[in-house]
């Protein structure tokens, strides 16, 4: 066990006059490893809130690179961070906030390949990830080494936090996260902050949730959110704590998996990438875009997004949003070419797809990489988001 040092007592002081936290949860604070998985809008401010209290490793895993719209929410970073692995730039900057503390950044994904060996250094994982495969992933592999999982989730308005496969008194674990979600929903059912938005401030608010689950963990003060999950809308500051049904799914979990086939990414990727050469998707590009618009040709253009993405940035397009692409049929064009767009291709994309599916169009073309490709490539002043 650690001591405290007279620098640890000055910087500390407010946590050591708690007559619940004192000396003890202070140097249980020093001695914990924590790992964060995603360092983005979640990860940003438990990290900082983490490193500021006293944890005395903390990992990081990352692979992804700062891009100028996540400074919106992702509060850890500056402008000067922009183009900067995240993990990398998260090091640096906690170490200016608490030089005294161990960081360790890994600027590459978790996959089954290297969670275990990764997990396993480390006392408590915090979930700061944004998708799936990543939750399941991580979930397994806690269950696998006996670890706590706090997780957190944010769409939109609303978050939600739980503290999965904890070690009760009684010998035994909390429920995990296949006990709340036991199999993985369609990914094209399931918008992703990228696609749905988030308010700027609910990760703060989710993060912050979830550093104080980890600090009551790693100290033994307080109930963590085990076998309970925590809602919360920011639009009315209600928050909802549900039970947890432990449907006993740690006995299920073997091994690790591989978690893109098991949660339908692989299968929905190829489907969305017409990978099937029997029925390839036609595409076009922006460039080819920009010479139909050129040439007057006779065409249409549909938008698939919602009608806030279009008052963002458009290209004079016909808005049709995805939901309401069933019950508009009969204004998309069967006699031209007709080319169907989104954001980044993907929901467009499967537009294409099950119109051809579902209502025999031969004349439907997705546009490549989307209205983000026409701004990158054609008209660097469209704003985008």
């Amino acid at each position: 066990m650690s001591k405290l040092t007279n620098e640890d007592h000055k910087r500390y002081s407010r946590h050591l006059v708690l007559q619940e936290f004192g000396v003890n949860g202070q140097i249980k604070l020093k001695d914990a490893k924590v790992l964060v998985v995603g360092a983005g809008g979640l990860g940003s401010p438990a990290l900082l809130y983490l490193a500021a209290a006293g944890i005395g490793t903390l990992g990081i895993v990352d692979a992804d690179t700062l891009d100028l719209s996540n400074l919106q929410r992702q509060v850890l970073y500056t402008e000067g961070d922009v183009g900067k692995k995240k993990a990398l730039a998260a090091v640096s900057r906690l170490k200016a906030l608490n030089s005294a503390i161990q960081l360790q950044g890994y600027a590459f994904s978790l996959q089954a390949s290297n969670a275990l060996d990764i997990i396993r250094e480390y006392d408590v994982v915090l979930d700061g990830t944004d998708n799936f495969p990543a939750r399941y992933l991580i979930n397994d592999a806690c269950v696998l080494l006996n670890k706590p999982f706090v997780y957190g989730s944010i769409l939109k308005f609303e978050g939600q936090v739980a503290v999965f496969n904890h070690l009760k008194n009684d010998g035994s674990f909390s429920a995990n996260y296949r006990d709340l979600f036991p199999e993985p929903p369609d990914p094209a059912s399931t918008p992703n902050c990228e696609q749905a938005g988030v308010l700027g401030v609910l990760p703060g608010m989710i993060g912050c949730m979830q550093a104080n689950e980890v600090i009551k963990i790693v100290a033994g003060i307080g109930e963590p959110l085990a076998d309970k999950l925590l809602l919360f809308d920011s639009t009315t500051m209600q928050q909802n704590i549900i039970t947890i049904p432990n449907r006993q799914a740690h006995a299920t979990i073997k091994h690790l998996v591989d978690y893109d086939e098991f949660c339908g990414i692989n299968g929905w990727k190829n489907k969305s990438l017409n990978l099937n050469q029997e029925n390839t998707m036609k595409e076009v590009t922006v460039q080819e875009l920009k010479e139909l618009i050129d040439s007057k040709a006779d065409f249409q253009l549909i938008d698939v997004r919602e009608p806030h993405e279009f008052d963002i940035c458009n290209i004079d397009g016909e808005l049709i949003p995805q939901a309401d692409v069933p019950h508009s049929i009969d204004r998309i064009s069967k006699d031209k070419q007709v080319v169907v767009h989104c954001r980044s291709g993907a929901r467009s994309g499967n537009m294409v797809q099950w119109l051809e599916k579902n209502h025999g169009f031969t004349n439907l073309y997705n546009l490549k990489g989307g209205i983000l490709a026409w701004a990158k490539e054609i008209d660097p002043s469209m704003p985008t988001y």
